[in-house]
């Protein structure tokens, strides 16, 4: 019989929507993480049209530390297809330098927002936050496709992340694909 650790990870919606396995590696939350597009709250899993999320979302992070930097990564690791995810990751937005309690508008966007726009399939689109060990220690990457968060964290130093977000995205008329997960927190 599981332990009650292990049946609580089970339920992480992270690890049910594939997000740690497919982009990051198992991590404790440490610092609080809200992204809201016009009045809709990003909760993992939840299912966002196209149509919302084509401005830049506003972004909150928590934190106590006020000598603590950030760094923001939004990736989709289904693109073009979630069948055939070649580019993946393809890297939509990256906010560097963000002080703790304020939000990605206090950052220096390195790579600007580009909306996610999936024309097959169910795309999962990924929020990732990590604490920077210091001030401009984070460059921008030489291209948006094939990204791969892992390796950009190693890059930099970057360390687990210390919270993460996800939303499923599809064609405004679109169907197929993968079924988009439930929100179970």
């Amino acid at each position: 019989m599981p332990r009650d650790r292990d049946v609580r990870n089970i339920r992480d919606p992270l690890l049910v929507g594939g997000v740690i396995g497919d982009v990051l590696d198992f991590f404790h939350r440490k610092v609080s993480l809200k992204v809201t597009y016009g009045s809709r709250e990003v909760r993992n899993g939840c299912e966002l049209k196209p149509s919302v999320v084509v401005n830049q979302p506003v972004v909150d992070i928590g934190g106590d530390d006020l000598r603590n930097f950030y760094t923001l990564i939004m990736v989709d690791p289904d693109a073009p297809s979630p069948s055939r995810p070649t580019l993946k990751e393809y890297l939509h937005w990256l906010v560097v330098d963000i002080p703790a309690t304020t939000g990605a508008s206090f950052g220096q966007e390195i790579v600007c927002y580009e909306n996610p726009r999936p024309t097959i399939g169910i795309h999962r689109c990924v929020f990732v936050l990590f604490q920077q060990l210091g001030r401009q220690t984070v460059y921008a990457p030489e291209w948006r496709q094939n990204f791969n968060t892992r390796d950009y964290a190693n890059v930099y130093n970057l360390g687990l992340p210390v919270a993460a977000l996800y939303f499923n995205c599809q064609r405004e008329n679109g169907s197929g694909g993968r079924r988009p997960e439930l929100n179970l927190l």
